[in-house]
């Protein structure tokens, strides 16, 4: 037990002093905010331990750095006066504000070789943040109602413009007409996808296949900037078509397949007395006769049929640009479904099949699927190839 605490010991020793190591590291890079968040976390508890003095020290020192190298900044970009800084203008300063706000909860924090507390220099920056916060959101504003004025019709500025939107509302919520230029934003910016079937083939596809495939909701793809709909909708342009061309559908004729096996075991069949050379009946050590067990063999003609019809459809994806009226790429797609069903009849003794002919056995023929819903089977598998591809291709101009 002694060796064992003293093992655990050593441990966490050396735990902690990996952890100054790599803090210490950490400040001389100049991650003093890695410093900082590291030395908060070891000094929530026990914070006045002599070992967790090293961490008031790294946090004293980074702190300082920190605050200094934000302040220095702060003040060349004022400097500079560029409006399109005044968002990393504004980080620095919400920065600045939560870096103190995490340490005021460890305060005071005593250094016990200098007897004094560790120093760290508090001011309040609410003034600056809400100024900055205000000049950045007029900023933001004017910039995306020019935007959206000057860049009618390319969807990616609308979508650069309704991400700053989202910022604006973040920072101040309920900002003028914020709200309904962020949805004004999300509708122009939008790619809206048709999707279509052509049937090139000689057989009829299924209307509820047809229902299942252009049924987009099922297919979970709908995303932030891109919306398919199987059924055209009037009053939209259609950025681009996704098209499947089914070119081929083969479906077999129904066909029952057979095959015999014969199968054959011995069993018991009762006993008869042992008998020596002589005919006479053999004794064991008590005196009884004995007996030996009987067999013979029995013999079973199995028929297994197999009822089989199978349906292969072949196809194309294509996907094309409506504003150019180009085709963008094409993908080759196929998929095969089979009808398989087996069941038996027998001639003879059962007992000499084994356990999974004697429960093909019990199955008999049932009626084969029609042409249609054969192909209609089929969609499963389509759509899941359909989702597949559109997942890798995503929609972007």
């Amino acid at each position: 037990m002694k060796k064992l605490l003293l093992t655990i010991s050593i441990s966490l020793v050396l735990i902690a002093c990996g952890s100054v190591k790599k803090t210490q590291e950490a400040l001389n890079t100049g991650d003093y905010d890695m410093v900082i968040n590291n030395a908060i976390n070891q000094l929530k508890k026990n914070k006045t331990r002599k070992r967790k003095q090293q961490y008031v020290h790294l946090l004293e020192t980074a702190y300082s750095k920190a605050v200094a190298r934000d302040l220095a900044e702060i003040k060349f970009l004022k400097k500079e006066g560029n409006p399109e800084k005044l968002e990393t203008l504004y980080t620095i300063y919400t920065g600045l504000d939560n870096r103190q706000e995490s340490i005021k909860p460890l305060l005071p924090l005593p250094i016990l070789k200098e007897g004094r507390n560790a120093r760290f220099a508090m001011e309040d920056y609410s003034e600056e943040i809400i100024d900055t916060k205000n000049k950045l959101t007029e900023h933001l504003y004017e910039r995306v109602s020019q935007s959206m004025l000057l860049n009618k019709g390319n969807k990616y500025e609308y979508r650069k413009a309704f991400e700053d939107l989202q910022y604006i509302d973040e920072i101040s919520p309920n900002y003028k007409n914020v709200q309904r230029l962020m949805e004004e934003a999300h509708a122009k910016g939008t790619d809206f996808v048709l999707v279509q079937l052509n049937n090139a083939t000689d057989k009829v596809i299924p209307r509820r296949l047809e229902d299942d495939l252009l049924n987009f909701n099922t297919y979970g793809l709908n995303d932030m900037w891109t919306v398919y709909h199987g059924n055209e909708i009037a009053k939209i342009n259609y950025d681009f078509g996704l098209i499947l061309d089914f070119r081929d559908i083969q479906v077999s004729p129904e066909q029952i397949r057979e095959k015999q096996i014969i199968k054959e075991k011995e069993i018991k069949d009762g006993w008869k007395y042992a008998l020596d050379n002589n005919g006479n009946v053999l004794k064991d050590s008590l005196g009884n006769d004995i007996k030996v067990d009987k067999f013979k063999t029995i013999r079973c003609e199995l028929y297994e049929f197999t009822q089989f019809k199978a349906a292969q459809v072949n196809g194309q994806v294509r996907f094309v640009d409506y504003r150019t009226k180009q085709l963008i790429e094409a993908f080759p797609i196929s998929t095969e479904f089979i009808f398989e069903h087996a069941y038996a009849d027998f001639d003879g003794d059962r007992r000499a099949l084994d356990d999974r002919y004697r429960d093909l056995i019990s199955v008999r023929a049932i009626p084969f699927p029609s042409n249609e819903q054969m192909i209609y089977d089929s969609g499963e598998d389509i759509k899941a190839r359909l989702k597949a591809i559109l997942t890798r291709n995503k929609f972007r101009r």
